[in-house]
């Protein structure tokens, strides 16, 4: 009995769970495949003499909107900044690009890297000086979206925005102009404050911060009514890429 005993033992063990047997750890994967269409829609505005020289390339802004412009109506996203300087006959030279976040969702759930992929293959973009800025919900997207791909912007202008100061060891390289009224309520000074903070501790010597001492909630409206910011985002350009 005890021989039959011992022969049969080592396969009763093989049938019980790995952690009864003491079997220790196995290496497992998961892979899933995902085949939802990724898509924004977005506004977009060619500079004047676009058309004139078809083998010029344009530097481009990517505008990202606020909270109250989320949601399927394209013409709310022209309200303010850029698009908004559009509407009022400006001329910027710059390929300008609005794209409009989906009601109840976040500017860092949506393919805004892509977009910009699109774009340039789409039309004639400067790689080397594509810019991103954006107003509240749309400036926490843009430190969002520098610290994603910091080598893909030349310079970025984030609105009343914030977002996780440690990040911002991806980007002490770049050119960064950032903007708060200092009686904002909803979005306190100190969201941007602590930003710029930490990019002059990571070594940053191109960062730029504007309090307007005046302005609450709205500091998107003297920003992008002011040519500065245009000339500012001109004067930056990435190594020019082959």
């Amino acid at each position: 009995m005890r021989e039959l005993l011992s022969a049969l033992l080592p396969a009763a063990l093989s049938l019980l769970p790995l952690s009864a047997a003491g079997a220790g750890l196995t290496e497992e994967i998961f892979v899933k495949e995902i085949t939802t269409p990724e898509k924004l829609e977005y506004l977009l505005s060619l500079p004047k003499d676009y058309e004139a020289d078809t083998e010029k390339k344009w530097p481009l802004i990517v505008f990202l909107h606020g909270a109250g412009e989320r949601g399927d109506d394209l013409q709310k996203v022209g309200v303010h900044g850029p698009p908004k300087r559009i509407r009022e006959g400006a001329e910027l030279p710059f390929v300008i690009a609005s794209p409009q976040c989906p009601d109840g969702e976040w500017w860092t759930e949506q393919p805004v890297l892509k977009l910009i992929d699109h774009l340039e293959a789409n039309f004639r973009v400067d790689p080397s000086r594509i810019y991103l800025s954006g107003l509240s919900m749309g400036g926490y997207g843009t430190w969002h979206f520098a610290t994603l791909a910091p080598h893909r912007f030349a310079a970025i202008a984030p609105v009343c925005g914030g977002g996780v100061p440690y990040r911002m060891r991806e980007i002490p390289h770049l050119p960064v102009w950032a903007f708060h009224g200092a009686k904002d309520t909803v979005v306190v000074p100190d969201e941007s404050a602590r930003l710029v903070e930490s990019l002059k501790k990571n070594g940053s010597k191109t960062v730029k911060f504007t309090v307007y001492p005046e302005a609450a909630h709205d500091s998107w409206t003297e920003t992008y009514q002011n040519p500065e910011l245009y000339e500012w985002f001109l004067s930056h350009s990435l190594a020019r890429k082959n």
